[in-house]
């Protein structure tokens, strides 16, 4: 079954998002809508959003500002169309849960409908092959994690929408670092104590962080720290995944940029001498990853929710939300930074 679908917001991350479902086969891309018009689209093209249902589309990906979000999500749920839309999923929690309420209504009614955040950092080969060897069970349970994403800013990096509280949320936390801890979620639940340092050093001319650093646990003991930067001059990503029986690693993602190299999985089992003791530095295995399939991943999950009703596992609303609050319980876990946020934005509003 071929699903009609509208773009709302045709730049970069909607145009990925329309060649990705070009590949898929089963959508017929109808209408796109940006403030930019291009003259040599090969699509229909509209400026406002709610010209997109002219078009009759059965589906709406949002690929917009997070401040615009809430407000694309919930009009397209409201009429009752499945919705694919990026992350992060607005710019609080508070945005999410507006979504999710509309989500409810929508399936109440107009029966089973869809939406799904683009968290594709879960479908990711290097990341799925992490979670089926834990999953296991042969490499026993999870100790802590550890999680360093990071880039140099980039060109116009102060003057990008991205770097005002007010249409984003925050800085690179919520820009870049929710992936990272979108994926601790995944390997761990919930944390239920937080401690941080939300930092800006570098980047002095916008009102965001430019570095978060956090400590986590949750209800079973599960360590994660993270640092999520704008200052990691050398793009990086690295997650470290440390079990009772060895540990696994990846290093790099495959991304648009390609900034960030191939994606590495290192895993190691420990070796034991003649006490049970772990011998240090155990034999590595790595299998490398050169391909990013996780657009083409995330595009059939969505098509399969909709025509099969297959359940979503990656990116579902509930998700969204837990990353969002985890993200606030950081900004909010260092006081001197999520005091001085308070008065900025009291004083804005006076």
């Amino acid at each position: 079954m071929k699903l009609r679908a509208a773009i709302i917001g045709y730049g970069k991350m909607g145009r990925i998002r329309h060649q990705a479902m070009d590949r898929h086969g089963g959508f017929e891309v109808v209408v796109a809508c940006d403030t930019f018009i291009d003259p040599d689209s090969s699509i229909p093209m509209v400026s406002e959003p709610m010209l997109v249902y002219d078009y009759d589309p059965d589906v709406i990906v949002c690929s917009v500002p997070n401040m615009m979000i809430p407000d694309v999500v919930c009009s397209a749920l409201n009429r009752g169309k499945h919705v694919f839309s990026e992350k992060p999923p607005g710019r609080n929690s508070g945005d999410v849960r507006c979504m999710i309420a509309a989500e409810e209504a929508a399936q109440a009614d107009h029966g089973q409908v869809v939406l799904k955040f683009g968290f594709n950092h879960r479908v990711h080969d290097a990341i799925e092959e992490a979670k089926k060897i834990i999953d296991a069970g042969a490499m026993g349970d999870l100790y802590f994690m550890r999680g360093v994403y990071g880039k140099a800013g980039g060109p116009n990096y102060s003057q990008s929408w991205r770097n005002d509280p007010e249409q984003s949320g925050g800085g690179i936390l919520i820009d870049q670092g929710i992936h990272m801890l979108d994926l601790f979620q995944m390997f761990a639940g919930r944390f239920t104590d937080v401690q941080s340092f939300v930092q800006r050093k570098f980047w002095t001319d916008v009102p965001v962080e430019d570095n978060a650093f956090a400590l986590m646990k949750n209800a079973v003991g599960v360590v994660a720290s993270v640092h999520s930067s704008a200052t990691q001059w050398q793009h990086t990503f690295r997650l470290e995944l440390y079990l009772r029986n060895g540990f696994i690693s990846v290093d790099g993602i495959l991304s648009a940029s390609g900034s960030y190299g191939t994606e590495v999985l290192t895993v190691a089992l420990n070796r034991l001498d003649a006490t049970g003791s772990p011998i240090p530095n155990p034999e590595q295995q790595e299998l490398r990853f050169t391909e990013d399939k996780s657009w083409d991943k995330e595009i059939a999950e969505f098509h399969a929710a909709v025509v099969e009703g297959a359940p979503l596992k990656c990116g579902t609303s509930q998700q969204a939300l837990d990353v969002m609050e985890l993200v606030e319980a950081i900004y909010a876990a260092d006081l001197d930074w999520s005091n001085a946020r308070q008065k900025t934005s009291q004083t804005e509003t006076e």
